[in-house]
């Protein structure tokens, strides 16, 4: 069975809506990776270079709008967004929607010609342009080389390490409720050859251990043996402890899926960067700034409608983790002799000085 994501059946949950159940709300390593990076695309700043279309970079900045889209792209792989203009056909908000609940229309050459949105039994069909030709819906998608209207999210990719560490999460649980180790057997002596148990005291005997002796609560517990039985302590082997090493390894491959540094979710036996900070300047670079700019520049070509030749961009100026990087060009570009002050201003984003 393909979804819409276009990931193949398997022995997790294949669905959207089970995979999000799976990683997002019940994974912590999961959730906090795509809190990590969609909070930070949200905080990034949004600035429109030109005269007269703050109102556009506006858009961008109401509450949860950037953080929801982010979050889609990284689980889904795509993110619609509604268009809903105020009395002067201007836009005046921006809804995302449900990706899960939307699905593309095309035309007779292939192109969106609407987008069916589903809620429950309702269903409603939004137009992809309007009569002026103008969008009704900005759809953002991640790459998929296999599909012509749909992305590919991160989700799909770590749906097998969310299902080991969950498992192993599982797994750990029961131990804990056993003492952590698997305690012991009790062994039938029955000093003749020839003599066991009966099935009745065999289930009688089972019963009474597991309300008796099973569980967190009976921890400890002292033993009381009748004749003939004797109890042989266990323990967990080497073998036994792989799911350790499995579990942590599920939880860096889970971090890699969706673009954070292990180390910054606090994984151990990672040493992939230097320090931490290190790592948090990787995250900002290869994730959250070329997520936020495809944010960005998606809904900006949308807009671009209303206000002809807008251009939206972030301001890494403003992004704290980035600092060391701007002080490091600041200091390249101050020191290079052969360049005019106008041409160093220029290279750090500033006009020309006023004469």
């Amino acid at each position: 069975m393909r979804s819409v994501s276009g990931i193949v059946g398997g022995e997790w949950p294949r669905s959207y809506d089970g995979q999000v159940r799976d990683a997002y709300l019940a994974n912590p390593i999961a959730q906090r990776a795509v809190r990590i990076v969609a909070e930070g695309a949200a905080g990034v700043p949004v600035y429109a270079t030109e005269e007269g279309q703050d109102a556009a970079a506006a858009l961008l900045r109401q509450p949860g709008l950037v953080e929801a889209v982010a979050a889609q792209l990284l689980l889904h792989g795509n993110a619609f967004v509604q268009i809903l203009g105020d009395a002067d056909g201007l836009p005046a908000e921006l809804f995302p929607l449900r990706p899960e609940r939307v699905a593309v229309e095309p035309d007779a050459r292939g192109w969106p010609a609407a987008y069916l949105y589903r809620a429950g039994e309702a269903a409603m069909r939004l137009p992809a342009r309007d009569g002026a030709g103008r969008p009704g819906v900005i759809h953002l998608r991640a790459l998929n080389p296999v599909d012509d209207h749909y992305g590919v999210g991160s989700l799909g990719a770590a749906a097998g390490a969310v299902a080991v560490h969950n498992a192993a999460a599982r797994w750990n649980k029961a131990l804990l409720d056993n003492a952590a180790r698997p305690s012991g057997a009790l062994v039938y002596d029955p000093g003749e050859a020839g003599a066991a148990l009966s099935r009745e005291q065999f289930e009688r005997l089972k019963a009474e251990m597991e309300a008796g002796f099973a569980g967190a609560a009976n921890a400890g517990r002292p033993m009381l043996l009748e004749g003939g039985l004797k109890w042989q302590a266990m323990s967990l082997t080497p073998a036994d402890m792989d799911f350790v090493g499995l579990k942590a390894a599920a939880a860096r491959e889970i971090a890699l899926a969706f673009g954070v540094p292990p180390m910054l979710l606090g994984l151990p036996g990672d040493s992939t960067h230097a320090n931490y900070s290190e790592a948090n300047r990787a995250l900002w670079r290869l994730t959250i700034v070329p997520l936020a700019r495809k944010i960005v520049d998606g809904i900006g070509a949308g807009l671009a409608a209303w206000w002809p030749g807008l251009t939206l961009a972030i301001d890494l100026d403003g992004v704290p983790a980035l600092a060391s990087d701007r002080a490091a060009l600041w200091s390249q570009v101050t020191a290079a002799d052969f360049l005019s002050a106008d041409e160093k201003r220029a290279m750090l984003g500033f006009g020309k000085a006023e004469a």
